[in-house]
């Protein structure tokens, strides 16, 4: 409290609180791509919180079991994404190690998402009564083929215990620095199989569907490293989220119908039902790949230098008047 001349107090106003009190050290955020130990405390931390979130999706099964799964192998891609980021800085043998282990818990629980999916993708396809009948007779054979509430409780359990397993692993494995070019060669790489893979799914659907995984990692990569940089970065990451978004419902399909063909009983009733799915697929194959075409145009190289400026141009310190 200040005292007036009369003896009197008031209230004074605080001080003017200065700029990089307010936002920490301006351009601060470039601590962690110019600092090469910060940087790699920050992806090992990321690649922890996925192997958590995997963690608590486990722990979630008794509440959902469809979106427990779901959220399970969402943090499991998440973490493979961020493998990718730091595989340049691991030796081959640990890299190939951890990947190994990461898919081996995210596959053992597919099946389990397949029947989750199968029914409401099904039930959005426009079918005639007879194959409407066998695409019951479908959902009703795969029931019995379901894996128990309780087996998938513990592929939870189990998986997700492997992947904290491997933070450790990862710590151990990595150098005492990462550099932010081994880093945006990760993003190159991950780019560059995605790239390869929608040129190859004009004809296959395994290579749609590789095609939707890089893209889905190359977007959890673009997500985190938009997530230390800034605005620039986020609309490299959305142009990416949207392609992968009209991928869903093909790959939704793709897994469909082998889901159809693992449980339908052979004959021309089948034939009829997998027949209305390729309708849909073929179609929907083609507005995603086209919807892909302007953001995989580039090569790897100059997607990675796109990248590399657009976290440059977010870490450049304000204009003096925007400051003011």
């Amino acid at each position: 409290m200040a005292t007036t001349t009369n003896g009197d107090s008031m209230t004074q106003p605080p001080p003017a609180i200065a700029e990089d009190d307010k936002l920490g050290p301006l351009g601060g955020k470039t601590a962690v791509f110019d600092n090469e130990a910060e940087l790699r405390r920050a992806l090992v931390a990321e690649f922890s919180a996925a192997a958590e979130a995997a963690r608590d999706a486990s722990s979630a099964v008794d509440r959902d079991v469809d979106e427990a799964v779901h959220e399970y192998r969402k943090a499991l891609r998440r973490a493979r994404a961020l493998l990718t980021l730091l595989a340049r800085s691991l030796p081959r043998s640990e890299r190939r190690a951890i990947k190994k282990a990461l898919q081996e818990a995210r596959r053992a629980v597919g099946a389990a998402r397949d029947h989750a999916v199968a029914p409401e993708t099904l039930g959005a396809l426009p079918l005639g009564e007879e194959e409407r009948t066998l695409a019951k007779a479908v959902l009703d054979a795969a029931a019995e083929a379901m894996p128990a509430r309780q087996e998938i409780k513990q592929l939870l359990a189990e998986g997700a215990a492997r992947a904290l397993a491997q933070v450790e692993a990862l710590e151990a494995a990595l150098p005492a620095s990462v550099t932010w070019s081994s880093v945006v060669k990760g993003v190159r790489a991950t780019f560059d199989e995605a790239r390869t893979a929608r040129k190859a799914a004009k004809r296959s659907k395994r290579q749609f569907h590789r095609w939707r995984r890089r893209s889905k990692e190359l977007g959890y990569q673009l997500d985190v490293i938009a997530g230390f940089a800034g605005l620039h970065a986020s609309e490299v990451q959305r142009e990416v989220e949207g392609v992968t978004e009209a991928q869903g419902p093909v790959v939704d399909l793709i897994m469909l119908r082998d889901f159809v063909e693992t449980h339908g009983t052979r004959g021309e009733p089948l034939d009829h039902l997998l027949a209305a799915v390729d309708g849909q697929l073929e179609d929907l194959m083609k507005d995603a790949r086209r919807a892909g075409k302007d953001v995989y145009a580039r090569k790897p190289r100059k997607f990675g230098r796109r990248l590399e400026k657009a976290v440059a141009r977010d870490l450049a310190p304000a204009p003096a008047d925007e400051l003011s």
